[in-house]
């Protein structure tokens, strides 16, 4: 068993005074479950964690903690000794135990809600700046561009959030960050409705987790949670993120473009990122900075600019981070040419939103696609790309569904399908492997090969990154007499 003991620390505060000295239902053990367990010792309540996973609950009870089955907590009655109930955000809505608190009167908080109360009560040192960032695709190179730009500035800052270090873990850091870039998704936003940032931005919103939300309108309102704070930022070329202007509750919103901006808008004028909103004019970066290069990656920067210039970073440190970052892994990252042949992994973009932005960054494309489409469609992105691509090999749970589209609306370009029986008999590094060569016999010098599925991985890989590695491996065993000879 391992054994607690308490930080010195203020008062919880009026928010979280309840708290002290009640139990409160941690649901759900992963890595936001797992952030959770000090603050609440701290504050002097008494976390029981509940999982679907035989071993996700054997591995706290390890860690000395109080556990619950979940069919235990589906009875009646049975969640009435819990203060609170704080959820992982994947869980849905209508999950069980969440339904039985919403009608026992339980109030359910997410794990950013609670770390929003944890912040403004002071327990980890001073109230931080939330900089928050959402949006369907970019929101992770948009973050780590926001925090490359504030330690350009020397602001003390850290990137948590959605993009893998919890909030409550980078709020209890020595020394604590001023200012923190927070990725959220619609699921925490969804769980997270008192989070007021200092200012926040929607990227974009596309069809994406449809069936975790219940349709576009419910997802899209999610995302409009980042846009409650003293100021809000918005994608103007992305029409229903553009709309949330209207609907925005910030006390000011502004938004950026890829084009000559207005005023009160972040824009392009000759190659420059252009700042309209928060001063008269002036030019924060030169497009040949951004990394990635394309639309989408402008589109972040200018985001990113917008957030840190809403905190009063000047012009230079904003071209200082631009220029100091580097797209991570599997965004649109450049893997290697082979034979004038460019070979680049965005396995990320894992909707046809985000595919479309990669594609649309190259004019000669052999696309590598497929995987978990979840209930979006394809029939736009392929009609709006089908000039640029060369041929498509597909693969995963939904590559007829895409080989469908293509044959509408791009007949005249060559389609490979691997079947899922390949997948099976070959295992998922070899059926990569086959398509990277595949792909490569159709390409030629200036052409593209692009890893963007437009679909989620967990049909094959076990997560995107895996799929990413794997199109890396494969296009690191090439050579070039595999470039131009189709089989």
């Amino acid at each position: 068993m391992v054994e607690h003991t308490p930080r010195a620390l203020r008062s919880p505060g009026p928010m979280l005074e309840f708290l002290r000295g009640r139990d409160v239902l941690v649901a759900g053990w992963g890595v936001s479950g797992r952030s959770l367990i000090e603050p609440l010792h701290d504050i002097g309540a008494r976390p029981v964690v509940t999982d679907a996973g035989e071993k996700a609950l054997a591995e706290a009870a390890e860690l000395g903690l109080a556990t619950a089955p979940g069919e235990e907590l589906g009875l009646p009655g049975a969640l009435g000794r819990f203060a609170l109930v704080i959820t992982s955000p994947g869980w849905r809505p209508d999950s069980p135990v969440l339904v039985s608190a919403v009608t026992e009167g339980i109030p359910v908080w997410g794990d950013v809600e609670f770390a929003w109360w944890v912040d403004q009560a002071r327990l980890y040192g001073p109230v931080r700046k939330w900089l928050v960032i959402t949006g369907t695709n970019g929101k992770t190179t948009t973050t780590q561009m926001t925090h490359a730009i504030l330690r350009a500035a020397g602001v003390p800052s850290v990137a948590c959030g959605n993009i893998g270090l919890p909030i409550l873990d980078a709020l209890r850091r020595t020394p604590g960050p001023q200012v923190l870039a927070v990725e959220l998704s619609s699921f925490q936003l969804h769980w997270a409705p008192s989070v007021r940032p200092e200012a926040g931005v929607v990227l974009n919103v596309a069809e994406d987790h449809l069936d975790w939300h219940g349709g576009l309108d419910a997802y899209a309102a999610a995302k409009a949670r980042a846009l409650t704070g003293r100021v809000g930022v918005v994608g103007l070329d992305d029409p229903v993120a553009g709309a949330l202007a209207r609907k925005s509750r910030a006390r000011r919103t502004v938004g950026f473009r890829i084009g000559v901006p207005a005023d009160g808008e972040l824009g392009v004028v000759d190659g420059k990122l252009l700042d309209r909103a928060f001063t008269k004019a002036a030019i924060l970066a030169e497009v040949g900075d951004i990394s990635p290069p394309g639309p989408a990656g402008v589109a972040d920067a200018l985001a990113a600019a917008a957030l840190t210039r809403s905190i009063d970073v000047a012009p230079q440190f904003v071209k200082e981070g631009l220029q100091e970052h580097k797209v991570g892994p599997h965004r649109a990252a450049f893997v290697r040419e082979v034979g004038g042949v460019e070979f680049i992994d965005d396995s990320k973009a894992t909707n046809p939103h985000a595919a479309r932005s990669s594609i649309l960054a190259h004019p000669q494309v052999i696309w590598l696609a497929g995987g978990q489409l979840k209930g979006a469609h394809v029939e736009d992105l392929v009609e709006e790309v089908a000039e640029r691509l060369v041929a498509a090999v597909l693969f995963g749970l939904d590559a007829r569904t895409i080989a469908e589209a293509m044959s509408r609306h791009a007949p005249d370009v060559p389609v490979v399908v691997l079947d899922s029986g390949d997948d099976a008999g070959m295992g998922v590094d070899a059926v990569m492997a086959r398509a990277v060569r595949i792909a490569a016999g159709y390409a030629g010098r200036g052409d593209t090969v692009l890893l963007a599925p437009a679909a989620a991985s967990l049909d094959m890989f076990t997560d995107y990154t895996h799929r990413g590695r794997s199109f890396v491996a494969a296009v690191q065993a090439l050579d070039e007499g595999d470039i131009g000879s189709p089989r």
